[in-house]
């Protein structure tokens, strides 16, 4: 995916989940933040972020935040970017070649999953989408706070399973450069439980990681997944 008229700016506070304060050419800005998550080890005072401006001048904030420096890292932070992105990874063939649809927000029961799919062999399934964005020492983890709707989503997967369809979880990694994916189980080990539940009830779990610019987001490489 792509964005649009980026500009490079230095964080100074986030009064509440929506809105941040950036120095951008010198003078302090009240920015959109597309990540309604704590992310407090991303948004440190000083830190570089990147940030589309909007086409529509009728908004209260002129800019959206959508990435941040961390260290080396580049961390794209945009909560809608991971659905988006593998949605254009699975229609490229990296979920599987044979896809003949891929439909989004696909209500199923009581269930609203992210994905809907069907292959050539006459397969179906569903798959959930998780965006990424804590990284601990080169290990990437899932969630940075505890997530009661995470949990649900898996105990979805797992009666869709029981019912025939295939399923998965694929954890988009919003950087690049990690060793591996793990669940959090420090910050929600309910998490933890229900997605080792899932795999071994046959819910494929996925982690891909991303290439990251200031300007766009791509699925890249394929991450190990530890259980």
């Amino acid at each position: 995916m792509q964005y649009q008229r980026i500009e490079k700016g230095r964080f100074l506070s986030r009064p509440n989940r929506f809105i941040a304060h950036v120095e951008l050419n010198g003078r302090t800005e009240i920015v959109h933040v597309k990540n309604t998550g704590r992310c407090r080890e991303l948004l440190t005072p000083g830190a570089t972020v990147y940030l589309e401006k909007s086409g529509n001048p009728a908004r209260k904030t002129k800019y959206d935040l959508i990435a941040v420096e961390k260290g080396n890292l580049l961390v794209n932070m945009d909560a809608q970017a991971p659905n988006q992105v593998f949605r254009e990874w699975a229609e490229g063939g990296g979920f599987r070649p044979d896809l003949t649809l891929l439909r989004p927000e696909t209500t199923w029961g009581d269930s609203r999953f992210d994905f809907y799919w069907e292959a050539a062999d006459g397969s179906r399934g569903f798959v959930e989408v998780k965006g990424v964005t804590l990284e601990e020492g080169g290990h990437a983890c899932f969630p940075d706070a505890p997530t009661e709707r995470g949990v649900k989503h898996l105990k979805e997967l797992i009666r869709s399973r029981e019912a025939g369809y295939e399923a998965a979880v694929c954890f988009v990694i919003q950087m690049a450069g990690m060793t591996d994916f793990a669940p959090n189980d420090v910050t929600h080990p309910a998490f933890g439980d229900a997605l080792r539940l899932a795999a071994r009830s046959g819910v494929q779990v996925i982690a891909q990681e991303c290439a990251v610019t200031p300007d766009s987001l791509s699925i890249s490489e394929t991450v190990p997944v530890c259980l």
